[in-house]
């Protein structure tokens, strides 16, 4: 894409990019919280020998949506597949779109990532495996703004977007790793979803799935105030549950609007599809 042939949104989007990558490369550096300890978490009893237990077992919802939305995906592309072979003559616009799909492939890959990350992190906490932890977090961040992207600027911005969030938020992890300056991965996260938001205000692109990107921002929101509250949360459950063993529970929830649209995308093209060719039946079962 080059600069003359892109649209007002393609731009700004552009320049939001540039904008951050700037003050990520120039702005003072942020000192780390001490986050890497152990102690800092409410909640560190040990279950059948697992330490951590509830901030780890918590991870797994992160894992199941992963892999639902990977099957959903699979399912998707799979009869999208047998469609072109047996029926040629569907037309273009009835096709998925390729970009939101890769998008999505790369978000519930980074569901199961965090899922991965953050157990291993708080197995035993330190410097080094959250690295790890921000690191899952990144492909799914990703992943989700690619196709938010897709959504609300257009098809060929949301994947572009997303590998350059991706190589942003690795580098941001690596640098918060070796010099303890967080500003970079609080740009990918913040910055991330304060864009996200905006996104969220403008109008769906022509040929949507229909993301509900403010059920997305809720569970975000909801997840970081389980977070800071992490010490309150345990103390007023009775000790029964901490708030950052409900913000691994919470923030999983973001991928269920993902996993909506990408079912409202499979009825709507395999509805299409059976429109144009009538014998189609056998594949939308």
């Amino acid at each position: 894409m080059f600069l003359p042939t892109l649209s007002r949104r393609e731009r700004g989007l552009l320049f939001t990019f540039a904008l951050l990558a700037l003050v990520a490369l120039f702005g003072p550096a942020l000192p780390a919280a001490d986050v890497a300890i152990a102690s800092v978490f409410a909640d560190n009893r040990a279950w059948q020998g697992l330490p951590n237990a509830m901030d780890v077992l918590s991870n797994l919802p992160f894992l199941l949506i992963g892999c639902w939305g990977l099957y959903r995906l699979n399912r998707i592309d799979r009869a999208h597949q047998q469609a072109l072979a047996q029926f040629p003559l569907a037309p273009p616009a009835s096709d998925p779109p390729d970009n939101t799909l890769d998008c999505a492939w790369l978000f519930f890959a980074g569901l199961i990532a965090t899922a991965a990350g953050s157990a291993f992190y708080h197995l035993l906490p330190d410097a080094p495996r959250l690295a790890a932890d921000r690191a899952g977090m990144a492909v799914a961040f990703a992943g989700l703004i690619g196709i938010a992207v897709c959504e609300r600027v257009s098809q060929r911005a949301g994947w572009p977007a997303a590998w350059f969030v991706l190589t942003a938020g690795l580098l941001a992890a690596e640098v918060v790793q070796e010099t303890g300056n967080v500003l970079p991965w609080a740009l990918v996260q913040f910055g991330g979803m304060a864009l996200v938001l905006t996104l969220a205000l403008a109008t769906p692109m022509r040929g949507a799935v229909g993301l509900k990107l403010g059920w997305v921002i809720f569970f975000y929101a909801a997840a970081k105030a389980f977070e800071l509250a992490d010490h309150q949360v345990y103390e007023a459950s009775g000790q029964l549950i901490s708030g950052h063993s409900l913000k691994h529970l919470v923030a999983a929830l973001a991928g269920l609007p993902v996993l909506a649209a990408l079912r409202k995308l499979d009825v709507s093209w395999r509805g299409t599809l059976l429109r144009h060719n009538p014998d189609a039946a056998a594949l939308t079962a």
